[in-house]
This record gives C-alpha cells, structure tokens and sequence, in this order.
C-alpha cells in the first residue's frame, strides 16, 4: 500500500513541475523530409548529435526528450567510409511503454504512460557520469531551470574483427589484420519512484545501432511477499522481496535511405530455418525462407526465425537491397498475461497518433493499444514494435545502489554497405567468390 501511496503522490509533483517548466521539450522537433544531402541540416540549438568515430564512420541524429516517452531520437543517419552523403535508417525511435507489474498481483505501474520519462523525472546528468563525453541539452525557459539531461560519448567497444591468412600445415602466417571498435553512446536518466532508468542508443562503427534500458536505483523497500513471489535479502528469511517484471517496448519508425514515406518503399520479411529431415554429406540439410509480411501483426520469436525492414529502391554498391535486421536479446521471460507486451515484434501501418503501446490517450486515435493497432491494413511504411521483457528475481547484490541490469534489442546493418565498412587495405578485394 505504501508504495501505491508513494507513487499517487509522485506523480502529483510531477504535475506541477511540468507546470512550473513549461515548456518541457529540450530541444527542436523534426522538419520536413529534404533531399539526401540536407536532410540533417535542420535540428535547431543543441538538438543535433553529430560524431564521427576513430575508424572513420559518422552518425547523426536529431534529438529531443518527451514528456512521456522522455529521449527521442529523429532522423538518424549513418555515414560510413567511401559514401558521399549519410544513410537515413530511422524517421524516430523511442521508448513506447514500460509495463511494470507485481508477481503478487498487488501492483502493476506503466511508468511511460502513467509517469514519463520526461519532464520532472528527467534528471540532470552529472559530468562524472559522462566521462570523456559531452552534456546536451537546457530546459526552455527560465535560466535558473537549465540542466544538462543528455550524455554523448565516444566508448570503445573492443575487438572489430582480426584475421591472419596461412597455407595449409605451414608455419608460415600472413600479414595480421585486426582493430579495434568505437561505439557512439547517447543516453538519459529519468527517476520513477525507487527505479532509476538509462534510456540508452549505442551507434557502432560497423552499423549496429543497439536499444538498451538499464535500470538502477534502489528495490523498493515497502513490496514485501511471500517465498513463492519474491526472494529472501538481508538476514536470514525473514524480509521477501518481490519479483516483478520489466516489460520494455520499443516504437521503431524506419526511413532506410529516404525508402520510408509510406510509398511502398519498405517492407518487412520475415525468415525461417528448418531442418528438413534430409541428412547430407556430413549432418543435417537446413533450409531458410522467406515469408513477405503485407499486413498489420504481430508475431513471437521462433527457432531460427528473425525479421528484417528492406528498403525496396536502394542498393548497396553490389546491387543488393539495403535492410535492417532485428536481433533480439532475450526470449524466455515473456510475460503473456498482458496483450500490449505479449508479442515480441508487431509491424503496423504508421500513424503519428500511435504513438504509446499501451493507454494511448491520442484522440486521433481510436485505438489505445498494438492489439487495437493491428487490424489488418496493407503494410506500405512499417512501424516496429519490440518487446523486451525481464523478470527481475531480487538478490542480496542489489542492495545499494543496485547494479544496473540492461535489457534490449539490436538492430544489425544487411547489405547497407558492399563490405564491411570497416574493411582495411589489403582486404578491399575480398567482395563475392574470390580465387
């Protein structure tokens, strides 16, 4: 009851600090699409983030933090070694829902919706906890309420890849080629009650852009339970603290290279693996396919199965369709008693209205959730939509502060580039069936 009561009133202050800093957007929204070229050049003061990284790949981005869905990220582009202007890859991409709900049964929070992430949960970050980065970012509006929410650094990501030729039993080793990666780390802090969140984007210099939530902070200290809904922490077994889930989701609006305007540019594939019951030379015949998803859905994760976002008129240097592919991280702690969080992946037709999984309060809308999102339409500009859960069994570790633990999702560059862009000299001609 306790923590009910907390929260009531949380979110009370909440309202009149939003009314006291109004307005709560840190920087600029996104204009018009332009021509490849300049479609970057439009974020307005401290709303653009634009790094270019120790191996030669540039990332660019517009950003701003709602009062809900607190870091959106707009316009992101990707510029790799050898090509002349940046790729777009996604229109936005933000955090749509973070179910939080009790094994007990006693509570269940949505802190996106019911909280934010913005506005009076969104904390100043400290230059201590941007080491070698940069603070972005001030409240519009009175001096005396400017902070620094936004985190950009440069990070090292380790080993990129390594190869050494040899000839077969000789002694003998080629020239080594080996590096080191670089990520671009951009990220917020927002505080909802005990929890404190990272709103995470990390922007490698291969392509990969991977979403991460990390959550911190403190365990609640008033979500005492029983031994079958919670674990034992501090002396003995007398204190039970509750297992709860995290039920992250994420809303992707892709723009591969401008593909993105809802002409039938894009669309969504979906891939399976079987075996096949065929035995070959040496083990089992695996066979792939490709099933085209024309239609609003949503679907779960399979064995060997993932989806890819394909840009339908833009082409690597060796002809082949530029796509996103989804990798996701966790798939065994789905919580299936919520229908918004139960899918791992739904695409829907885009709508600016449909902008929350779940308790969408948009009067545009007349659906208020991805159930009531996927009814059917013809997919021509595909929004994604993620679940990322985690089940969080408490420990005596997480006593304080609590470690962050991290869920999340990545999205993986196929055919963007013809190579890697990574690729070093002495390797350039290694491109389709060599020798």
């Amino acid at each position: 009851m306790m923590g009910r009561i907390r929260r009531r009133l949380t979110g009370t202050v909440a309202v009149l600090g939003a009314l006291a800093l109004v307005p709560t957007v840190l920087s600029g929204p996104a204009l018009a699409h332009d021509d490849n070229r300049d479609r970057f050049n439009y974020c307005g003061n401290n709303a653009m983030v634009k790094e270019t990284l120790k191996t030669g790949t540039e990332w660019r981005m517009c950003w701003r933090v709602d009062t809900k869905a607190g870091l959106i990220l707009e316009r992101v582009g990707y510029k790799p070694k050898g090509e002349k202007y940046p790729i777009t890859v996604m229109r936005s991409a933000q955090l749509a829902q973070l179910n939080v709900p009790y094994d007990s049964g006693e509570h269940q929070w949505n802190d996106i919706t019911s909280y934010g992430f913005g506005g009076y949960y969104s904390h100043a970050i400290a230059k201590k906890e941007c080491p070698g980065g940069k603070l972005e970012g001030q409240w519009i509006g009175k001096k005396e309420d400017a902070k620094k929410v936004l985190c950009v650094q440069k990070v090292d990501s380790g080993l990129a890849y390594r190869s050494q030729e040899q000839e077969w039993m000789s002694p003998d080793l080629g020239d080594l080629f080996t590096a080191q990666g670089q990520d671009l780390v951009v990220y917020t802090i927002s505080k909802v009650d005990w929890y404190e969140y990272v709103t995470e984007w990390r922007f490698a210099d291969d392509g990969q852009i991977s979403a991460r939530l990390g959550a911190t902070g403190d365990l609640s200290p008033e979500d005492w339970t029983t031994p079958d809904k919670g674990w034992p922490i501090g002396k003995d077994a007398t204190a039970i603290s509750g297992n709860h889930f995290h039920n992250a989701t994420w809303r992707v609006d892709f723009d591969i290279d401008g593909d993105g305007g809802g002409g039938g540019g894009e669309k969504v594939e979906q891939y399976d693996t079987v075996d096949t019951g065929v035995r070959g030379k040496r083990g089992e015949v695996y066979s792939t396919a490709k099933t085209d998803i024309t239609k609003e859905g949503s679907f779960q994760n399979a064995n060997l199965r993932w989806w890819r976002i394909s840009s339908q008129s833009s082409k690597n240097a060796d002809g082949h369709n530029r796509s996103y592919e989804l990798v996701q991280n966790t798939t065994n702690q789905q919580y299936t008693a919520n229908a918004p969080q139960s899918p791992a992946v739904s695409f829907t037709q885009a709508k600016a209205c449909e902008k929350f999984a779940s308790f969408n309060a948009d009067p545009e809308c007349g659906a208020q959730d991805i159930p009531g999102y996927v009814n059917g339409e013809k997919l021509t500009d595909p929004l994604m939509w993620v679940t990322v859960p985690f089940h969080h069994i408490p420990r005596d570790e997480d006593q304080s502060p609590m470690p962050v633990h991290w869920q999340g999702f990545d999205l993986l560059p196929r055919d963007v580039t013809a190579m890697n862009p990574l690729t070093p000299k002495g390797r350039t001609d290694n491109n389709g069936q060599v020798g």
